[in-house]
């Protein structure tokens, strides 16, 4: 799914009315119903809603919202400064709703003497995307005012205060929601970690808006949703030996980190690859052929690997468990020199490209990283926020020619071309050691199967936090275990499978 701007919506509305043709006030009609057709499927408990309405069309949506609410059933005040300029659509729908006996309508200041019950929901359509400033005010004190409530909090499209498309200031007050209710598009704001955290749990509601506009208008920022997946997704072929899914090798492992080539290993080889290598020192030899005996092992030291020797027909996973010993170092960046094929680098691989600038300029084209935020730091420097770190990796990513994927709450994919995949699968549980030698497992097996680079990285990193979440619901996101994320991958592939495949 495209990631739209502020701007590219309210492009987007616009055409919609001029082509479907539809009125703007049939429009904010269709999303009203969206939303009460949310609430009232998941706030049947609650009887009485305080709705808070701006001048504005996110205003509008709230008094129409508040009316539809009415005829439900529920109980309705609504909060608004009646003295303002109402935009046409907002003041087309107040005026329904002071026709209505049954819904008091208040002023925002009566909110500071207003009951809220444990049965009173708040809803916030106050401002909406059209926002480009910090509020201020009355309105400012009304939401540090209901932030302090402990009520649920529902926003309309988006939380009052936050912007769109980017950072707020630090100072800033925003709207803090336990539901927000989006229509047709994610805003960039919700996927970062500084702004997503306003918006407590989100909905994107289709609200049918124009096919055609969201077709033909470019974008640069994608959400990994199941209809980018399922054009990746490879049916695997029935005619196919093991020649057909190529070679992976996993270079990794020190003594005291062997786990982690056999997380990575172990991911590789249930991911699909048709070979899967793994080289490591020889201290991890019995380990690694106790753990993983499909696996083939090839010895690259003692107690650290301190040579490089990866058959060419083979994609390779370097970092796992590597180790920043010397010898690791120098053979790695040895090794690079003289290696051309894309690969994935993660964890102390990246760390020793760190150790100096240049060495960025050794990883060759069209290759994956995979780091940190603090990895990702380490590489290409500080920023003060996600959003520029965002804006920076895709500047390096042009400058490297590389892929770099951004772990992260919601993983960024970040192109040579400069487009951003947001990943939404996924859950807290993968904050464990181990989680990031899985993907790199994941990564590896995809590409020697010959999906391209961004297919290799997007699906991939989907495909891990898939995982996790049916790992946490077998064992919650505090007790599971990077190997239970594994043990979920043969559900994940019937789930893909089932999604792609042509049934009667």
């Amino acid at each position: 799914m495209k990631i739209f701007t502020a701007e590219q919506i309210r492009n987007c509305d616009q055409y919609t009315i001029k082509n479907e043709p539809i009125s703007s006030i049939q429009l904010m009609e269709r999303a009203a119903e969206a939303c009460v057709e949310w609430i009232s499927e998941n706030c049947n408990h609650h009887r009485n809603f305080a709705i808070f309405c701006g001048s504005g069309n996110n205003g509008g949506d709230g008094f129409a919202v508040a009316r539809l609410l009415y005829q439900k059933g529920f109980d309705i005040d609504i909060f608004t400064n009646s003295k303002a300029k109402f935009s046409p659509d907002a003041q087309e729908n107040f005026k329904h709703i002071k026709e209505i006996s049954g819904i008091t309508v208040r002023e925002f200041k009566d909110a500071l003497n207003y009951r809220f019950d444990s049965r009173t929901v708040i809803i916030d359509a106050l401002f909406g995307t059209g926002l480009s400033r910090n509020l201020e005010g009355e309105v400012k004190e009304l939401v540090e005012f209901l932030n302090l409530k402990n009520n649920i909090k529902i926003s309309i499209d988006l939380p009052s205060g936050l912007l769109a498309d980017g950072m707020s200031d630090a100072d800033a007050v925003i709207f803090e929601a336990d539901y927000t209710l989006s229509f047709q598009f994610w805003k960039k704001s919700f996927l970062h970690i500084e702004t997503g955290k306003f918006t407590g749990k989100f909905q994107i509601l289709d609200i049918n808006l124009s096919q055609d506009y969201i077709e033909e208008t470019e974008s640069d920022d994608f959400v990994v949703d199941d209809e980018i997946v399922k054009k990746i997704f490879k049916v695997r072929n029935e005619f196919s030996h093991k020649g057909t899914y190529g070679k992976a090798t996993i270079a990794g492992g020190s003594y005291g980190k062997i786990g982690a080539a056999v997380l990575s290993t172990r991911a590789a080889l249930r991911t699909g690859a048709g070979l899967t290598f793994v080289l490591a020192p020889k201290c991890g030899y019995e380990i690694l052929q106790t753990s993983d005996p499909e696996a083939m092992f090839i010895e690259g030291g003692a107690d650290y690997i301190d040579r490089f020797e990866i058959d060419e027909t083979s994609v390779c996973g370097i970092g796992p468990g590597l180790g920043t010993h010397k010898k690791t170092s120098e053979s790695l960046l040895k090794f690079l020199k003289n290696y051309s094929k894309p690969l994935i680098l993660d964890a102390d691989a990246l760390n020793i490209l760190a150790e100096n600038p240049d060495n960025l300029l050794l990883i060759p084209e069209k290759s994956i990283i995979t780091p940190h935020p603090k990895e990702f730091e380490r590489l290409f420097g500080n920023t003060d926020n996600s959003f520029e770190r965002t804006v920076l990796a895709q500047k390096k990513a042009l400058e490297l020619q590389i892929y770099i994927v951004l772990k992260d709450h919601h993983t960024q994919i970040i192109t040579p071309e400069g487009k951003v995949f947001y990943n939404i699968t996924g859950n807290s549980g993968l904050a464990k050691g181990g989680s990031g030698d899985i993907l790199t497992g994941i990564i590896t097996s995809l590409l020697a199967q010959h999906y391209s680079e961004e297919q290799a990285a997007v699906l991939g990193v989907w495909f891990h936090g898939k995982a996790a979440e049916l790992a946490s619901e077998m064992h919650s996101k505090e007790s599971m275990l990077p190997t239970d994320v594994i043990a979920e991958f043969g559900n994940v592939f019937a789930e893909l499978n089932a999604k792609v495949q042509k049934v009667l």
